[in-house]
């Protein structure tokens, strides 16, 4: 006799939590994430839906193997994940759950779901990010981003966290230390919102100030062989 699992039919879609490593293309003109775990080799975007991380042609997620998107019920519990060292560039994802799916105590594998929310740490030095930066590796095609402060970001490819939201796409929203940054666009016609350019201006103000200092070394050293 085969057992089938109680089918559910909620009126609105299931939500959850859970960690992923924010990506930026290598053109710069898309956004996205990848796991920290199974899956993690598969960036994903925004709205997008899952397969078989080990190549099986059955339709994720499939009852008697692990594929789908991973998400808990408790936001504390994907909080609680981002205290291990191999997670802390990871930021907290506020998932909506699509499709097909299967609950268990802790939450849910699914076959699609659309990122809402994702909020950003602070910068390694401890100071409230401004920015995702290029963290040192990647995937093919895809570069691994980490929070960073205005003041750490120097030659790194960077972009403000409006700007990944507008490259994110689908009405995500990036926060950072409490504060939402709105999606491009959000509440105007057209044009960047005053977030997003004042984010921008931090980023170009620190290259400057980083340029600057690097400029008057080397006028240092110049005077020092004179």
């Amino acid at each position: 006799m085969r057992v089938r699992l109680p089918e559910e039919r909620p009126a609105e879609p299931p939500t959850g939590f859970k960690i992923a490593h924010p990506m930026l293309s290598q053109d710069g003109g898309r956004a996205g994430f990848t796991g920290v775990s199974l899956g993690g080799a598969l960036p994903y975007g925004v709205l997008d839906e899952a397969h078989c991380v080990y190549g099986l042609r059955h339709r994720a997620p499939h009852r008697r193997c692990d594929c789908g998107f991973h998400c808990v019920h408790d936001r504390t519990a994907a909080e609680a994940m981002l205290c291990t060292a191999e997670h802390r560039s990871a930021v907290l994802l506020d998932v909506t759950v699509l499709g097909a799916y299967i609950r268990f105590e802790l939450g849910f594998r699914y076959a699609r779901q659309r990122v809402r929310t994702a909020t950003v740490g602070p910068c390694a030095c401890g100071a409230v990010a401004v920015a995702l930066a290029d963290a040192g590796w990647g995937r093919p095609g895809w570069r691994g981003l980490a929070a960073s402060c205005a003041g750490c970001v120097r030659r790194r490819t960077a972009v403000s966290l409006a700007t990944f939201a507008r490259l994110g796409g689908e009405g995500l929203r990036v926060r950072a230390g409490g504060g939402a940054v709105e999606p491009a666009g959000a509440g105007l016609p057209e044009g960047p919102g005053v977030s997003e350019l004042v984010a921008e201006a931090a980023l170009l103000q620190a290259r400057l100030d980083w340029f600057q200092s690097q400029l008057a070394r080397l006028g240092e050293r110049g005077s020092g062989k004179g």
